[in-house]
């Protein structure tokens, strides 16, 4: 059969895509921050390979320990395979707030000394600890985080802002890094916008301390959740009332098991639209009039509690024909089955002997007393008569479907003529209606805090923000996330490591990879060592010819002579 060339190459190449592609489909997608747009400067980044023999770990700083003296020297370390000059980064605008912990300082934070309410004295506490240092993985020296270090306990930690946030003209935008660097089984990331109230005491901050934004990610078995909550006070009686965002568009199952860094970012502006990204990606957007639960604003009619459905009232759609006649031939009584007249017993059927018999080895226990027990009667075991015949005992008839039975008779149904629809009570005015079309003005707030229980620990948390300029968030993520996604970047496994574990997750891979790899090798074979059957046969037939030509000759001459 000949191949031609171009269609050998067209199959080589799908080949060579389908592979890429699996690989690049099992690979966890990347949001993309060019360099072009990630804001570093040559003096701020300096990339270079390390030397092997120049690692050295950082160590973990706790709370009470003294802070970091220098935060942007070269360093390196080993889990890193660049050198890295690191600069910690510095808001290039208007902030409410602003929170590095490369200093390895949590001074300005306040670690909660209340009890968690309606809980038991032996987990009400909120003694979660709480470290600040580096990234297991993907380090970036210099870069420190505050780590939650527990397990199965009440974490409770806060810090007042610069200056409060007030709703009114400006947007908010509200931004951090987290990474779940042991995944995360049940438990939360979130941060709460602790509101300003007159009496707002950090030491006291637990899970009832009013807030006025929840924003964060949280996991509970299979329940992956970006929580955008907010809380929305009644004007006419004052309850306040929690307010939740739609669910995410996108599977964010990722970015709970990558154990990679992840920036959040939530933008709420005065016009009540908000926008939910996760590393610089938009997952969610909509309006607090329209896109959360329960709405803000109630509806202006309800059903009138008061009223009740009529005596008379009718609902049936359907119901059975008054004129219709059960025919005479209807047969109620007949079986549904019936004996297979057509059945006949199978030749060597044993009916004198029964199924099962007395096991004619067992003996009676040495310690059965009849007067006690009863009779001791052997057990019953198949009768080993029956194992060659087609069956022993009683022989029946089987059962089948009865031709003749109908089941019990039922008018038809026909429409109802007096049918009046489904009863529905009639509508009044709501009485708590309002009507709030500035969802946007919420309770100011003064302070952030992050107040969380999990069954995971090393949650990592870093570079929190809070302004009302999203390109002030995003040149910070540029300074901050943006290198560390860089780092993490560099020292991912290679196009071949990938599709390794890529089918260790997927088995079936396995033989995604042993096809194209026979595909190729029958194209090389094919290219390499053409057939040259009809070639050598070609030569041989001219060889032939040849050589009768010359005999021939040879034989004319002979005779000439």
């Amino acid at each position: 059969m000949k191949v031609g060339g171009g269609w050998v190459w067209r199959l080589l190449l799908l080949s060579s895509l389908t592979v890429a592609i699996v690989a690049a489909h099992e690979r966890e997608p990347e949001l993309d921050v060019s360099d072009d747009d990630s804001g570093l400067d040559e003096e701020e980044l300096k990339v270079l390979m390390a030397e092997d023999g120049d690692e050295e770990e950082e160590e973990a700083t706790v709370m009470d320990e003294e802070p970091a003296e220098e935060t942007d020297e070269v360093a390196t370390d080993s889990n890193v395979t660049f050198q890295v000059m690191y600069k910690t980064p510095v808001p290039t605008g208007d902030v409410y707030f602003a929170q590095t912990f490369d200093d390895g300082s949590l001074d300005r934070w306040q670690l909660s000394k209340t009890m968690k309410e309606d809980a038991d004295e032996e987990i009400s506490k909120y003694d979660g600890k709480w470290a600040v240092e580096p990234l297991k993985l993907n380090k970036v020296p210099g870069d420190q985080g505050l780590v939650l270090k527990s397990r199965a306990k009440h974490h409770a930690i806060s810090a007042m802002l610069d200056k409060p946030f007030v709703f009114k003209d400006n947007p908010l935008v509200v931004q951090y890094e987290v990474n779940f660097q042991d995944g995360i089984d049940c438990g939360g990331a979130y941060i709460k916008l602790l509101s300003d109230a007159g009496n707002l005491n950090l030491e006291q901050f637990h899970d009832r301390t009013p807030y006025s934004i929840m924003f964060g990610p949280d996991k509970c078995g299979e329940d992956y959740k970006l929580h955008f909550i907010f809380r929305h006070k009644n004007p006419l009686n004052k309850d306040v009332e929690e307010k939740h965002a739609k669910r995410t568009d996108v599977d964010l199952k990722k970015f709970y098991t990558d154990k990679q860094t992840h920036l959040y970012t939530l933008v709420l502006n005065p016009d009540n639209s908000y926008e939910m990204f996760i590393d610089q990606s938009r997952v969610s957007h909509g309006n607090l009039l329209q896109d959360v639960v329960p709405p803000v604003n109630p509806p202006k009619e309800i059903d009138d509690p008061h009223d009740s459905k009529p005596d008379d009232w009718d609902e049936r759609a359907k119901i059975p024909d008054p004129e219709a006649v059960k025919p005479e031939d209807w047969d109620e009584d007949a079986p549904a089955k019936i004996e297979d007249p057509d059945a006949l017993k199978p030749e060597g059927w044993l009916d004198e002997e029964p199924e099962f018999v007395s096991d004619p080895n067992a003996d009676k226990p040495e310690d059965w007393d009849e007067e006690m027990d009863g009779e001791w009667e052997a057990p019953q075991i198949p009768n080993p008569a029956c194992e060659t015949a087609p069956g022993c005992g009683e022989w029946k008839r089987p059962m089948v479907n009865n031709p003749q039975y109908k089941g019990k008779w039922k008018a038809p149904l026909v429409d109802n003529p007096n049918y009046q629809g489904v009863w529905k009570p009639r509508k009044i005015n709501n009485p708590d209606y309002f009507e709030d079309l500035q969802p946007f003005r919420m309770t100011p707030f003064k302070a952030v805090g992050l107040e969380l229980w999990s069954m995971t620990s090393d949650i990592y948390f870093d570079n929190f923000i809070i302004t009302s300029h999203k390109e002030v968030a995003d040149r910070w993520a540029s300074d901050s996330w943006g290198l560390k996604k860089l780092v993490a970047s560099s020292n991912e496994p290679g196009i071949l490591a990938q599709m390794r574990l890529a089918a260790e997750e997927r088995p079936w891979l396995w033989v995604v990879y042993i096809m194209i790899a026979f595909l190729i090798i029958g194209l090389t074979v094919l290219f390499c060592w053409p057939k040259k059957l009809g070639y050598d046969y070609s030569y041989k037939k001219m060889d032939a010819s040849r050589t009768s030509i010359e005999e021939e000759q040879e034989e004319e001459e002979e005779e000439e002579g």
